[in-house]
């Protein structure tokens, strides 16, 4: 499974971060700056394996985005290992319509379909579902799945390109698009060379959950205490008196 997102516009302008410089002696931006266009990121990520494939461009329509998928899908089709050939064309077409079971709008499958080989995780950006390089896909043995509206975040690649955007343009004041597209792809290149896997949950995921295992939400605001409330006249002393509630509780 690989997953596909356009990151940006980066725009010519200061971006706040950390950066190096001697101490006592800030780094200051100026206080004009002059935009000078914008790049954007392509990017496919595989989060089995960590591993990024960017490209920088300046433009970013159908033919150019297209255009760059092909080339990279071709790539890692043809660094994979040939599938076995499907039992019958009916046990293949199931393999392909099981990942769309649930859909309230599923996609139209060709006719002929070839052995399924890799799923490509989409936005619902329109260009991503123009009938030609939909068809494309087909063709080479991959399958779309696109993200539900408002739900961009469950691709994967959204959180590495934020992890590329700041090691790249943090504390920067890039003053061209091809310095942008620069710093962006020398991250990209640190981060093949020890590259993280990404998975759902991990010890992020536990953390958070010990941590709302430790408190309690009060009212459904953003407050919260490290003890159950469970007798309304404690709820009212902490909303009262704060502190002065938890030590009438211990007594």
């Amino acid at each position: 499974m690989w997953g596909e997102d356009e990151a940006g516009p980066f725009q010519t302008i200061p971006h706040p971060g950390q950066q190096w410089g001697p101490a006592g002696h800030p780094a200051r931006y100026p206080h004009e700056h002059v935009r000078n266009g914008t790049a954007k990121l392509l990017t496919l990520f595989h989060p089995a394996s960590g591993a990024v494939r960017v490209q920088g461009v300046t433009s970013c329509r159908n033919p150019v985005l297209h255009g760059w998928l092909k080339a990279e899908l071709r790539a890692i089709l043809a660094a994979r290992p040939a599938p076995p050939e499907p039992v019958s064309a009916a046990a293949n077409r199931a393999c392909w319509e099981r990942w769309q079971e649930g859909l309230s709008q599923p996609i139209t499958l060709s006719a002929a379909l070839p052995p399924l080989r890799l799923l490509l995780v989409l936005d619902n950006l329109t260009g991503h579902k123009t009938p030609s390089f939909v068809c494309w896909l087909f063709d080479h043995g991959i399958m779309p799945l696109y993200t539900p509206l408002g739900g961009s975040w469950l691709n994967m690649t959204e959180s590495v390109q934020r992890i590329l955007k700041r090691r790249g343009l943090a504390g920067q004041h890039p003053t061209t698009p091809e310095a942008i597209i620069a710093a962006l792809e020398a991250a990209a290149q640190g981060w093949n060379a020890a590259p993280t896997p990404f998975v759902w949950g991990g010890r992020r995921s536990d953390r958070r959950h010990r941590r709302r295992q430790r408190q309690h939400a009060l009212g459904g605001s953003g407050a919260c205490t490290r003890w159950p409330l469970s007798v309304p006249g404690e709820y009212w002393l902490f909303r009262e008196f704060g502190a002065a509630g938890c030590g009438w509780r211990d007594g």
